[in-house]
This record gives C-alpha cells, sequence and structure tokens, in this order.
C-alpha cells in the first residue's frame, strides 16, 4: 500500500492515530485498540520509504530527523484532513506515529466540553492551564475555545505549536499562528518576541522550561489572556509541577505570583465509554480567594477539598465527580470509573 492509502484508511475508519513501525504490519488507534491495516507486517526498507513520503507531502526536508533521530511536523492533504507528524527511530530504523486532525475545528457539544470551559474565552487576562496527559484531548479543547474567542471577538490571537495542528481562520480576531523550528526557533524566544506583536490573547503550546514558565506568567501579569499546556494530571499536580520547576530559594516568590495570574486549571482525560467510544471526564479549578491562598502558603494538597467546597456555585468539580456523573448518567461503567479515579476507594463508597 502507499502512505496516501494507509492515511486515507485511518480518516475514514475514523481513528486517532497510525503507528509506522518496522517488524509488524502499519496499524491504527481505534477507540484505544490497535488495528492492523492489512495482514503484511514492514520490514525497515518499507518503513523508510514510507516515512519519506511522509516529508514528501510536508514538503520538508528529513535532515533534522536523520541527524536527530527524532522530529516533529504537520501536513493537510488536500479533501482528506490534516496530520500531525512524529518520527523517530527504534532499534537502528525509521518509524511514524501520524495523528489524524480534522480540517473544520470540532463542534464542543460533541466532544462534551462543558460550558463552563468554553466560557472561559470570555477571559481577558490571566493565565489558563489545560492539562492532561498524551492523548487527552488538551489541544482540541484549546482550539475549541481559542475559535470561540475568533468568533466573538475583537482580538489578536497568536499560537504557538509544536507542531500547528488546527486552522484557524480570520473571523473578528486575527490569529497568528506560528510553528515552532519553522516560523520560530523554540518556544521561549517565540514568546519574548509575541510580547512585541500586540497579542490580546496568546496560546503556548506547552510550558516546557523555567524560563519558559517565568515569561508565561509575567506575560499573564502584564494584562495578556494566556492559555497554555502541562503535561499533568489535576490541579494540585499542577500547580506543584510549576512550581518545583524552580529553585528553592525562588518556589515563595512563584508561589505567589501563580496566585494572583493563575485564573483556570481544566484537566481532562478520555475514558472507555460504554458504548465503544471515548468520553472525556473533566476537572474545572477556579482560583478563588481561598484557593490563591493554599498556592500562595504552598498548601496545594488542600485544593482539591476546595474544588469540592466550591462546587456547582463557582463552576468547579472535581475529577471524581465528574467521571460519578458519568457513571450515572450511563455513559461509562463501574469499573472504568474506579480504574480513572483519583481516589477509587471514596468513590466506591460514593457508587454503592
Amino acid at each position: 500500500m502507499e502512505l496516501l492509502d494507509y492515511l486515507r484508511f485511518a480518516v475514514e475508519a475514523k481513528a486517532s492515530d497510525l503507528f509506522i513501525v518496522a517488524g509488524g504490519p502499519v496499524c491504527v488507534k481505534l477507540e484505544k485498540r490497535m488495528t492492523p491495516v492489512g495482514g503484511e507486517r514492514v520490514f525497515p526498507q518499507e518503513t523508510e520509504r514510507l516515512i519519506m513520503a511522509l516529508y514528501q507531502q510536508a514538503q520538508r526536508s528529513p535532515d533534522r530527523f536523520l541527524s536527530r533521530g527524532d522530529d516533529d511536523f504537520s501536513f493537510s492533504v488536500g479533501g482528506l484532513a490534516r496530520f500531525r507528524v512524529n518520527t523517530y527511530r527504534q532499534r537502528g530504523s525509521l518509524a511514524a506515529v501520524v495523528r489524524v486532525v480534522a480540517f473544520d475545528i470540532p463542534s464542543w457539544e460533541e466532544l462534551s466540553i462543558p460550558a463552563q470551559v468554553m466560557d472561559l474565552a470570555e477571559e481577558t487576562h490571566g493565565m489558563i492551564l489545560v492539562t492532561g496527559t498524551a492523548g487527552s484531548g488538551k489541544s482540541t479543547t484549546q482550539a475549541c475555545v481559542i475559535d470561540r474567542i475568533n468568533q466573538t471577538r475583537e482580538a489578536h490571537i497568536i499560537t504557538l505549536e509544536d507542531p500547528i495542528e488546527y486552522l484557524h481562520r480570520d473571523v473578528k480576531s486575527i490569529v497568528s499562528q506560528r510553528e515552532i523550528a519553522i516560523d520560530t526557533e523554540d518556544y521561549l524566544s517565540a514568546l519574548r518576541a509575541c510580547l512585541r506583536q500586540a497579542p490580546d490573547v496568546i496560546l503556548l503550546g506547552e510550558m516546557r522550561d523555567q524560563e519558559t514558565i517565568h515569561t508565561a506568567m509575567t506575560a499573564a501579569e502584564t494584562g495578556h489572556l494566556l492559555i497554555a499546556t502541562l503535561h499533568t494530571k489535576g490541579a494540585v499536580n499542577t500547580i506543584g509541577r510549576i512550581v518545583d520547576t524552580f529553585p528553592a530559594a525562588q518556589q515563595d516568590q512563584i508561589r505567589t505570583q501563580l496566585s494572583m495570574v493563575l485564573r483556570t486549571v481544566v484537566s481532562q482525560q478520555l475514558l472507555p465509554g460504554a458504548g465503544g467510544d471515548l468520553v472525556p471526564a473533566f476537572e474545572i479549578m477556579h482560583t478563588n480567594s481561598a484557593i490563591r491562598s493554599l498556592i500562595r502558603e504552598g498548601k496545594v494538597h488542600q485544593i482539591d477539598n476546595a474544588i469540592a467546597a466550591g462546587g456547582r456555585d463557582e463552576g468547579m468539580i472535581s475529577m471524581d465527580q465528574s467521571i460519578l456523573n458519568l457513571y450515572k448518567a450511563g455513559k461509562i461503567t463501574e469499573e472504568t470509573a474506579l480504574n480513572y479515579a483519583d481516589n477509587p476507594e471514596q468513590l466506591r463508597r460514593r457508587l454503592g
């Protein structure tokens, strides 16, 4: 099969990813299950041919990949879809994982993104963090929020992504999308330059290091709305990760700064649904006065209780409450609820 045949199969099967790895068949991931495409195994010569075809589709040189051993990029195939690619070496051969990204930004209602998350588009300054493990849907949630801003506000939105996934067309806003390693050197230099480009909203694909986190907090502090991603699970772990990035001598200052600029942490994960589909669960934490005090005082372990206390009145929900709601709605099984809960024993009592 040719590369386009594999890509077309992945799109038509509504797969999330396509895997090209020597030694086995090319596979797609369907609802978290690996499904071979055809029965034939592919060997190093064939995987190299397919991966070079990916670079041809993207009109991109493979030199960076061949010298470094891994690479990220994206490309579109007219009439089919957009694809995000990670190429890498394994066992001395070339391999790739190709994420399928729809051309159009999906409907937030169809994705079951809560209205409280979409309402974040009304924020005008401060920091919003969208967190979760790889493949949990963070990029899609961010794209939906950016699209809401684009549809409803006159603003300059700058996105810094590695690579660009969803393409935003100007509606009411001007959307400048910059891809790391193509349009700019790295996140830090792009973010610093971004502050001189009159942004109203900044989307930061990932906060990877101390300098980027510090610059991001400064941007949020100086009147911009900054939406960023962290690969963490839950608000408590997210705040802990940010603070722990800095040396001990700076952590009190960072806690104070973070308590002032942080507006919301959205943490999400995808659960196997009772009908075989994937169902999202969301934890939403807004920084009320109680949570700001806990962050400043380094008592982040008490934030889960503050989220529960804030509850519906303030639009907050814990991950376990979100999972419980999905179970009560018949969208997930009891086994799934307990497997994905932060506190399975406590949830078991609530289920009982």
